[in-house]
């Protein structure tokens, strides 16, 4: 369904993008999917498909390609290793430079929304805390919320944690909802990952609630 573009960003660096248009009458506004560690890969652009067929105008910047363009990895073991890696090879800023590019890229199609899945869902929130032209933003599994939650976000924000994720105890959501009161949350009987298809952690019933909480809160914050 979509295609590999070129986006420039404010300070003059091009990165790639994948971006899918939505083929029905109805248009609901734009989505940017923020990645997890394993780059715009298959998950990503199928997610990227689907919010297009649900009426949005889609796009997943790569946020890798600062470090290395056309990082697509699974998520095996050598997979986890090579996306930790470049994920410390990119500086936030950068990343968040890259995200106001591709929500720039996407604003001519009506009131825009950032989507992001494990590092991208923190980013997402970090998107609604620092960064303008959204109006909404849904953060699944983001590891790094807790210790950026006393950032106030300027938009309304949806989070989604796994009450069995390993790597964010739910001490973590604790401090979430404590110092954020104004922020939507809700948990899930699953682990991290859960609303990847291609993971071992994939809950299917998890991922459909958590999914049409999104698209309802879509509907609410951009008009649709």
């Amino acid at each position: 369904m979509g295609a590999v573009e070129n986006l420039r960003t404010a300070d003059g660096f091009t990165l790639s993008a994948y971006r899918a248009k939505p083929t029905g009458a109805k248009k609901r506004g734009a989505v940017v999917i923020l990645q997890e560690i394993f780059g715009v890969n298959h998950h990503i652009r199928n997610v990227t498909d689907h919010f297009a067929a649900a009426g949005y105008e889609s796009i997943a910047p790569a946020l890798f390609d600062r470090a290395q363009r056309d990082v697509d990895l699974g998520y095996d073991g050598p997979g986890v290793a090579a996306g930790r890696d470049l994920r410390g090879q990119v500086k936030l800023e950068d990343t968040l430079a890259d995200m106001a590019a591709a929500i720039a890229a996407v604003s001519a199609a009506g009131p825009v929304a950032v989507i992001g899945y494990c590092w991208g869902g923190s980013l997402a929130f970090l998107a609604a805390t620092r960064l303008k032209g959204i109006a909404c933003a849904v953060g699944y599994y983001g590891g790094m919320i807790a210790g950026h939650a006393d950032e106030k976000p300027q938009v309304p924000v949806l989070l989604h944690f796994g009450e069995k994720d390993e790597g964010i105890p739910m001490a973590d959501v604790d401090i979430v909802r404590k110092k954020r009161p104004d922020v939507e949350i809700h948990t899930y009987p699953a682990g991290h990952g859960f609303s990847c298809d291609e993971r071992a952690s994939f809950d299917p019933a998890s991922h459909e609630k958590a999914l049409q909480r999104t698209l309802a809160f879509l509907a609410k914050h951009l008009g649709a």
